[in-house]
């Protein structure tokens, strides 16, 4: 099938020669010298290249050619008059110019040069956006839950819709965002993640949305905010229930308007990112009781994915269990397995600490199993809680239970508790162990001194 060209002119005597050219060496031309006949002749077929012949109609300004420069190669001819108005038109996007009186081979290998490259380049998005797409999932395991969530994704990641990931501490959430940017049209841009737990309050802002020079004392330089650096990708607010009040008015307004401004500026700049927030908070009970605002809330829940607790799809387990033994950083590159009971322990336990808690779990089954290629359960290092024989013993000798069916608010605690007392209440070891910031410890040690009787426990 021969290439199609469309030819665009607004100089009568032009077209003629260059059509005898063209049709000559195999092309089908099609001709338009009005803005609405060559629109309907691009609704009606693709060309594979814009001919643009200098005059061109007036009707021609530099929308349609900013339009026409996006979507389709345009190669230009001119004469000594119109070499000004090429030049503009190479500044928004076009392929070249050639000077007329054109040489007819020049003009046909300029012709062929431009369609091949610009088949190549399709042809090269397109393996990028299948390899993409084929690449192995960021989130492991392959129960009927997590490919219900991959289904998910993979309708809204090729959108610009905002997303919020709820899910509980530990379950992969910002797992779920990078596989959001892995499959989305910005995947070439960057992904910034934002821990909105260890920002400090008074940092907030100029973080990110960056400052201006003299800003406040200290600013004694122009500072980029984290917006401007997820320029062209996406940026990932974890944990964003944790977002003061004075900068939740001003993200509202980024997701209205795609707008922004630095602290202490006066121009506003283009927010060009596609937000993904999470939270392991109920942000609509925060709304109700006043401490989220209730529009933000609208903005964000465009699209909600809701990430499984491990609790709640087992048949994972022994998959990620493999995944994390076979990382080389925790491995260091010896093969070992997990016995059948062992790993039947791993599979009925409850996993308060989600899938973070696995990692670390099957990191200190490494370490304890030594030159082992087998882990046992005496390498495992759970709870009291969990349906096993393997109870995490505290440095005190005392064993913890409770006298009721707790919550996983009261296995959260208690494990906080019984970490905290193995390792005398050293609570940067202890947030390291259970993969949060020692803000988010804080707040949880916070929630014990404030709900002790909801807490359950006895010593035995």
């Amino acid at each position: 099938m021969s290439d199609h060209i469309l030819l665009v002119s607004g100089d009568a005597q032009s077209p003629p020669t260059i059509i005898e050219v063209l049709t000559q060496r195999g092309y089908q031309i099609a001709c338009g010298s009005d803005r609405a006949t060559i629109q309907q002749m691009l609704a009606a077929q693709t060309p594979d290249l814009i001919l643009l012949d200098h005059p061109w109609p007036d009707e021609i300004d530099k929308r349609v050619l900013e339009h026409w420069v996006r979507d389709y190669p345009l190669l230009m001819l001119c004469g000594e008059s119109g070499i000004d108005a090429a030049l503009q038109t190479l500044r928004l996007g076009a392929t070249e110019f050639l000077v007329k009186p054109v040489n007819p081979d020049e003009l046909a290998a300029a012709i062929r040069r431009i369609i091949d490259n610009a088949l190549l380049y399709r042809h090269g998005e397109f393996y990028t956006s299948t390899m993409r797409h084929a690449a192995p999932s960021l989130l492991v395991g392959d129960s009927v839950l997590l490919r219900g969530l991959l289904t998910q994704l993979q309708a809204v990641a090729p959108t610009e819709a905002t997303v919020l990931i709820l899910g509980e501490s530990g379950v992969g959430k910002e797992k779920v965002a990078q596989e959001i940017h892995r499959l989305s049209a910005r995947s070439n841009g960057p992904l910034v993640a934002v821990d909105c737990c260890s920002l400090q309050e008074s940092l907030f802002e100029s973080e990110l949305f960056g400052h201006e020079r003299g800003a406040f004392t200290g600013a004694a330089l122009r500072k980029t905010g984290l917006i401007e650096q997820a320029r062209g990708g996406t940026l990932f607010l974890d944990e964003i229930g944790e977002i003061p009040p004075a900068i939740q008015a001003k993200l509202l307004r980024v997701l209205e308007t795609k707008r922004f401004r630095r602290l202490g500026g006066t121009v506003d700049l283009d927010a060009d990112v596609r937000i993904v927030a999470a939270t392991n908070r109920d942000l609509d009970d925060m709304a109700r009781r006043g401490s989220f605002r209730q529009d933000l809330l609208y903005r964000l829940n465009a699209f909600v994915v809701a990430v499984p607790p491990l609790r709640e799809r087992r048949e994972d387990i022994p998959t990620l269990a493999q995944h994390f033994l076979a990382h080389p950083g925790f491995s260091k590159r010896i093969a070992k397995r997990i016995s059948e009971p062992a790993l039947q322990s791993l599979i009925d336990y409850d996993w308060p600490g989600n899938v973070r808690e696995l990692r670390n779990v099957i990191e200190r089954a490494i370490i304890l199993s030594g030159n082992k290629l087998k882990i046992g359960l005496e390498h495992l290092t759970l709870p009291r809680t969990a349906a096993t024989s393997a109870p995490l013993t505290p440095a005190t000798g005392i064993t913890l239970s409770f006298d009721h069916e707790p919550t996983l608010a009261d296995i959260e605690l208690r494990y906080v508790q019984l970490l905290l007392e193995r390792y005398q209440g050293h609570r940067a070891t202890v947030a390291r162990i259970l993969g949060i910031s020692e803000r988010t410890l804080y707040r949880l040690l916070a929630q014990a001194k404030t709900e002790p009787a909801e807490i359950g426990c006895k010593s035995d």
